[in-house]
């Protein structure tokens, strides 16, 4: 498995795992078309790939010293086997090379599996949001790590 700095051509991919995904974050075409327009805000991209295949990808968004990650998504069929910790790992290079000095994110609160993914990865939780969610309603942890 090698992970990469994504491209415009793995938009189709990257939409495709996401539609596959009941807990990702659901962003329309456009959004991930937009990533890599010109102006577009400063953006970490990065995909997972096995054989040449796509099999998980992750996006953060670099404002100031703040890096928030706003979505990873893994395959179905590669989930276990350590590729969003891989992922979240190369965030953590990317972010600390840009100068970022923490990283943060919200995650439904009943999303177990994703809250010990990033508690394995060093974050850790500090508040909560109140009905953050919709479609169900819910709260949302909040956890950073700092750089």
């Amino acid at each position: 498995m090698n992970i990469r700095a994504a491209k415009a051509v793995d938009v189709g991919a990257m939409v495709r795992l996401e539609g596959q995904s009941p807990t990702a974050a659901h962003w329309p075409k456009s959004s991930y078309r937009g990533l890599f327009d010109e102006g577009a805000p400063e953006r970490v991209s990065l995909v997972a790939d096995d054989a040449g295949a796509i099999c998980g990808f992750l996006i953060a968004r670099i404002a100031g010293d703040e890096c928030e990650l706003e979505n990873v998504v893994v395959a179905e069929a590669s989930q276990r086997r350590g590729v969003a910790s891989r992922l979240i790992q190369e965030l953590v290079k990317v972010a600390g090379d840009r100068k970022a000095a923490r990283i943060f994110l919200e995650v439904r609160e009943s999303n177990a599996a994703a809250r010990a993914l990033y508690e394995k990865c060093g974050l850790a939780i500090r508040g909560r949001r109140k009905s953050y969610y919709t479609a169900p309603a819910e709260d949302a942890a909040l956890y950073s790590l700092v750089l």
